[in-house]
């Protein structure tokens, strides 16, 4: 990879860093997506591995917060008390 495209993908992470922490989201979304395009011209080849897996990734976490929700629900429903544990 080209000097200039470290520092320009390297230049967008730092903007995109900084607008999301002044909680400006679009600004850091649309920095973010810059850099991402730049690795993506230079590493095709693995950004298409990565779009391929990204599906069952994404099945994959919704399992995970389901459970987390189920289980969320349990604890609720048998109504925990967190004195017991000295919290």
């Amino acid at each position: 990879m080209n000097g200039w495209k470290k520092a320009l993908v390297a230049g967008s992470i730092t903007a995109a860093t900084v607008f999301f922490l002044k909680k400006r989201y679009p600004a850091g979304v649309l920095a973010t997506g810059i850099g991402l395009a730049v690795l993506a011209a230079e590493y095709p080849e693995k950004f298409d591995r990565v779009r391929r897996a990204l599906p069952d990734d994404f099945d994959r976490g919704l399992r995970v917060m389901d459970m987390a929700g189920r289980a969320g629900q349990r604890i609720s429903d048998r109504g925990f008390d967190w004195g017991e544990l000295g919290v």
